[in-house]
């Protein structure tokens, strides 16, 4: 059974991501000792609120640093919503532009969307060779909470970025909805809210550990 911690930074989703990872097949714990984090076989990064907010509570507690030591390692880390888009460069939310933790290029914005937040099932498209959404149906539905999301997968053939597999979603436009780059996955939707579809991604993740 792999080991995952989940990376407590006062987000408010830790224990529904907890139960949905311990369902899928994982021993795990809740907790910000860097020792753990970088001892566990997985790491998830929880997020929900603002993007500036979660940056800030990440770094806080190190764990940028813990993200940056176990990519470097080649062990597998997990951003959730909010917790994927802060692994992008910087985050804009009403006009205030924040650092993220630039795993990624690109800038998490709000979507161009008649309707927000783009709040419940919507279905994804994930490439072919995809390792989370194997085994499942083109219509398979998640559900999303949010009104910003990455609308661009800016690649640069010199970075590892570029071979990267990224699923995408439609709310009034494309956004990314997840992305695969080697031992670093995240999602824009909740796995832990969305079923049995959420839990087949979650033991597709953990299959990799």
């Amino acid at each position: 059974m792999p080991r995952v911690v989940i990376l407590d930074y006062g987000s408010g989703n830790l224990r529904s991501a907890e139960r949905a990872v311990q369902r899928a097949g994982a021993e795990v714990e809740v907790t910000a000792d860097p020792q753990a984090a970088l001892a566990a076989d997985g790491l998830v990064v929880p997020g929900v609120g603002a993007f500036a907010a979660c940056a800030e509570g990440v770094r806080r507690v190190g764990g940028d640093k813990l993200v940056g030591k176990r990519l470097a390692g080649a062990r597998p880390v997990l951003g959730i919503c909010v917790g994927m888009q802060i692994l992008f460069e910087r985050g804009i939310e009403h006009g205030i532009e924040a650092e993220g933790l630039a795993e990624w290029p690109g800038t998490v914005d709000r979507l161009r969307a008649d309707v927000l937040p783009h709040m419940g099932w919507n279905t994804v498209r994930a490439p072919e060779d995809s390792v989370l959404f194997a085994g499942l149906d083109a219509d398979t539905r998640f559900y999303f909470v949010h009104s910003y999301a990455a609308r661009s997968w800016q690649l640069d053939s010199g970075l590892p970025s570029a071979g990267a597999k990224v699923t995408w979603a439609h709310h009034g436009e494309d956004f990314v909805a997840a992305v695969e780059n080697g031992p670093l996955c995240a999602t824009q939707f909740h796995p832990e809210k969305s079923g049995d579809a959420g839990a087949h991604v979650l033991r597709n993740w953990l299959s990799t550990l």
